[in-house]
């Protein structure tokens, strides 16, 4: 139960996305720059260096900030931005209140200042080098403005040789952290970019080992996997059942040698496209050769997946399968076969190879179904031929031995009447 509840809490406080989760998380660790502060300056009051009512505004100030990040990321509003980390207007305002608390904890400003590069810090992994700019140049310039006000307003605490020091350190320090931003971005964006390109080229190498290049079909390579999944799972279930056909275009070398190769691997695309077109989502059709394909229609019987040939055989009459001889038409011929199970792949697809080459001795333009082997019957045992004279056989003499032994045992074990 503990643990549920602990995995009910942290959802509801860090929200169920992974990513959301990381960016509050981010935003709540940042806190505890703002927590030091607020210790910075609550010592700073009870030392009577400044006021604890300056303190009450700090620590209000901090607050707010950290519950308006925090809402904005709990309820999902930050999506609604380029960056939804919110990383640079975070900083922005950390930075405003840093500088603040600089500027109100007296004799203990200095201390305040290792915070503004802490805040910084929390941007070199996230900022871009656009945001480490801006985030450099207004800390250098509000810190300026800030010491300006102060040596106006209260030279004992922020004499001039003191903060022309202090300002140097920021002027030099913090455009240092923007440069290191920068380059870790640029840094990030080369190793995304090569991460892009090493996924695209992955997708490249899996087209290339599965599919045809010239149809984008299934390869013969990769068919031969889809039909051993098929097979297993006929193992498994017991009752998957699939069929296999061949289809070869008739007269395709005529096509090549009238209108040449390029019109051939047209015809090839256009014939895919429109087997495609008139199979189900479940089939499976691959380039198996030259213009010959072979075909995986799932769950369902020889017949009926005669009508899904009708169909393509319906639909290839009225394609158009080139546009530089938009007259050019096409025949296939098919052979059909279901998978009986048990038996080797290459022994369907054989079957279906030759009901391919009936189909083409018929005429072509057609479908020729082949079944499977019929299921084998037991003989029925043949009594045996009498022997000559009408005696019996030697079995028979046998077994009348054997009983009349049986019974003369019997007759012995008996008492006399």
């Amino acid at each position: 139960m503990e643990p549920a509840a602990t995995s009910n809490w942290s959802t509801w406080l860090f929200s169920s996305d992974p990513r959301q989760r990381l960016r509050i998380k981010r935003s709540l660790l940042a806190a505890n720059v703002f927590g030091a502060c607020a210790l910075t300056a609550i010592y700073a009051a009870w030392m009577g260096f400044m006021s604890f009512h300056d303190v009450r505004l700090l620590c209000l100030a901090i607050a707010l900030n950290c519950g308006v990040w925090y809402a904005l990321l709990r309820t999902g509003l930050n999506k609604r931005f380029a960056d939804p980390a919110l990383t640079l207007p975070q900083i922005l305002a950390a930075l405003t209140i840093i500088i603040g608390a600089y500027s109100i904890t007296g004799p203990f400003h200095g201390s305040t200042m290792m915070l503004l590069v802490l805040v910084l810090v929390f941007g070199v992994f996230n900022l871009s080098a656009q945001g480490a700019r801006i985030a450099a140049t207004y800390t250098v310039g509000l810190m300026g403005c800030a010491q300006l006000v102060k040596m106006e307003t209260d030279p004992v605490n922020y004499p001039f040789s003191l903060e022309i020091v202090h300002f140097v350190l920021t002027a030099a320090i913090v455009p240092t952290i923007s440069r290191l931003a920068a380059q870790l971005s640029s840094l990030r964006q080369r190793l995304q970019s090569q991460k892009d390109e090493l996924a695209q080229a992955l997708t490249r190498i899996q087209i290339l080992a599965t599919r045809d290049e010239l149809t984008g079909l299934v390869n013969r390579r990769h068919m031969m996997d889809v039909l051993q999944q098929h097979r297993k799972r006929l193992q498994r279930s017991g009752y998957h059942r699939f069929c296999l056909a061949i289809l070869d275009l008739d007269h395709f070398k005529r096509v090549n040698d009238t209108h040449g190769h390029g019109v051939g691997d047209e015809v090839l695309r256009r014939f895919a496209a429109v087997a495609q077109q008139a199979l189900r989502d479940t089939d499976v059709l691959a380039r198996w050769g030259g213009e010959e394909f072979l075909l995986l229609l799932n769950d369902t019987s020889a017949e009926q997946a005669q009508i899904g040939l009708d169909r393509v055989r319906e639909l290839l009459a009225d394609a158009r399968l080139s546009n530089d001889v938009p007259e050019l038409r096409a025949t296939f011929s098919a052979g059909l076969t279901a998978y009986d199970s048990g038996e080797p792949l290459d022994v369907c697809i054989e079957r279906a190879d030759r009901a391919l080459y009936e189909a083409k001795a018929a005429g072509r333009n057609r479908t020729v179904i082949h079944h499977g082997p019929p299921a084998r019957r037991p003989e029925p045992s043949r009594p045996a031929p009498p022997l000559p004279d009408g005696s019996a056989d030697g079995a028979s003499l046998v077994a009348a031995a054997l009983l009349g032994q049986d019974g003369d045992e019997d007759d012995e074990d008996m008492p006399a009447s």
